[in-house]
């Protein structure tokens, strides 16, 4: 490639090297010509005054052999005319036989007392000649030199400046196919790596682009290369992002509906067993109906989970955020939950902030939040255990984090990264038997994420664990879908 692009830039300069030569001499030969009649005539001319003053002094009128003399001496042709056009003398022809030179131009301009020149054919010799004539006492002193030594002299001029030029267009041509060579390699580097590019090779770069305009396109080359790198890989994410959704959407409708079937099945089953005559059945009816009222609250928790998930993940969750004291949030959360508490002999405890700390949020959402967390622990925590909600700052400034801390069976190493998916349980069979829908932690993990924070837990097998979520002390200018409503701090 490179040596196809140096033959045509070579050709290409070479081209116009020869045409440009062939302009500059076709206009530098008028000039020369121009040129040198121009100084051929000024020479004449002085020739002709230094002749005519010679002649002046001259007593009598030269013979023809003095004539002849003094023409050859100058290096021209002679002729002395009267005031009537007359031919007195001539030193290459008999003056006698020559006819009247009254009309010729140089003869009318030095007739007039101007110097008068021409280039014509001569009648009398059939030649062309230079003439150049000059005003005298006697009449009119004519010189005149063949155009055959003009010719001459203008082929001498014209061989020194052909001379010139060959030797200009040898480093011309060196130094343009040095150019050439130079361009054609940058340009092959570059349609090369314009190759790369229409292969999706986007990671390739152009090595060391100059400050010219060369330089300039494998700028922008490099620049096009990297944006298109960025264009592919924002779209491979993309592409990842869409197949994980594709899969956790697969996921959540295979996990909804296993959700669903069982409850339903257990109703649709009692209650076909009740219509086909168990109805009438002291012993199993009241059983019965209160298998078919679990499930369908089991349905109804389900159902109302998956809304809140859902509006919360579409952004339609509506939110009133404000400052609230810490302390009474989590006291709140507390009392609503320890009847449930008591009934499993659980004893519930409370690590408090510092007196009036204070974190903007939403309180419903917080309290939802804790509740999900103290019905886990509530549920998972054995007899005679203890679980402490506590509020502490945390490393990152501006955050507070309230945990959740239980002495419960603990969670295993392996499925704590998971803990927080929908529907992921650790213990499928007994979260059901619970009462769990597997959409508590990540709610759990969204609510605190709308508000600002994160969510996360520690644990341990046979030790307990520990969920936490962090809230910001100040507002974070978080939209909101409804306007705050009431005093800024809510006791």
């Amino acid at each position: 490639m490179t040596g196809r692009i140096f033959l045509k830039l070579i050709t290409a300069v070479v081209c116009i090297l020869v045409v440009a030569l062939a302009a500059v001499d076709y206009f530098a030969s008028s000039v020369a010509e121009r040129t040198y009649v121009k100084t051929l005539t000024q020479e004449l001319a002085e020739k002709g005054k230094l002749v005519a003053l010679v002649l002046q002094d001259k007593r009598n009128s030269p013979s023809v052999g003095d004539f002849q003399a003094m023409a050859k001496a100058i290096g021209g042709r002679l002729t002395m005319v009267a005031r009537d056009g007359k031919v007195i003398l001539e030193s290459e022809a008999t003056a006698a036989l020559m006819e009247n030179h009254g009309t010729r131009p140089e003869i009318v301009e030095a007739l007039a007392g101007r110097m008068g020149s021409s280039v014509r054919a001569s009648p009398t010799l059939g030649k062309q000649f230079l003439y150049v004539a000059q005003p005298a006492p006697y009449g009119v002193l004519r010189l005149a030199v063949p155009l055959a030594d003009l010719r001459m002299g203008l082929d001498t001029v014209w061989n020194q400046m052909l001379t010139a030029v060959a030797l200009a267009f040898l480093p011309a041509v060196l130094l343009a196919a040095f150019f050439a060579r130079y361009v054609s390699r940058r340009l092959a580097t570059i349609i090369d790596y314009a190759g790369k590019l229409a292969e999706g090779r986007f990671e390739e770069r152009l090595k060391n682009p100059g400050n010219d305009e060369l330089g300039i396109l494998e700028d922008k080359l490099n620049e096009t290369g990297e944006k298109l790198q960025r264009a592919i890989e924002q779209l491979q994410r993309e592409h990842n992002e869409l197949e994980k959704l594709e899969r956790v959407r697969k996921d959540f409708v295979i996990n909804v509906s296993h959700e669903l079937r069982t409850p339903l099945a257990s109703i649709q089953g009692y209650t076909e067993t009740l219509l086909d005559g168990a109805l009438s059945d002291p012993k199993n009816n009241v059983k019965f109906l209160s298998i078919i009222r679990t499930n369908a609250e089991r349905l109804g928790r389900l159902t109302a989970d998956l809304l809140t998930l859902s509006r919360i993940e579409l952004k339609t969750q509506k939110f009133q955020f404000a400052s609230y004291y810490a302390n009474a949030l989590v006291e709140q959360s507390i009392d609503s939950i320890r009847p449930l508490a008591d009934r499993k002999d659980l004893r519930l405890a409370r690590e408090a902030a510092p007196e009036g700390t204070e974190i903007f949020c939403d309180s419903e959402a917080v309290h939802q939040i804790l509740s999900n967390l103290l019905e886990n622990a509530i549920k998972y925590t054995p007899e005679g255990g203890v679980i402490t909600v506590g509020v502490k700052r945390t490393f990152k400034p501006g955050f507070y984090e309230i945990y959740v801390r239980d002495t419960g069976i603990g969670i295993p190493a392996e499925d704590l990264p998971r803990l927080f998916e929908r529907f992921y349980r650790v213990d499928k069979a007994r979260s059901r038997e619970l009462g769990g829908t597997g959409l508590g932690l990540a709610i759990v993990k969204h609510l605190a994420r709308s508000m600002g924070g994160e969510a996360g837990v520690e644990s341990r097998v046979g030790e307990g664990s520990s969920f936490w979520f962090t809230l910001p002390e100040h507002d974070l200018g978080l939209s909101e879908s409804e306007p705050v409503q009431g005093q800024l701090t809510v006791s």
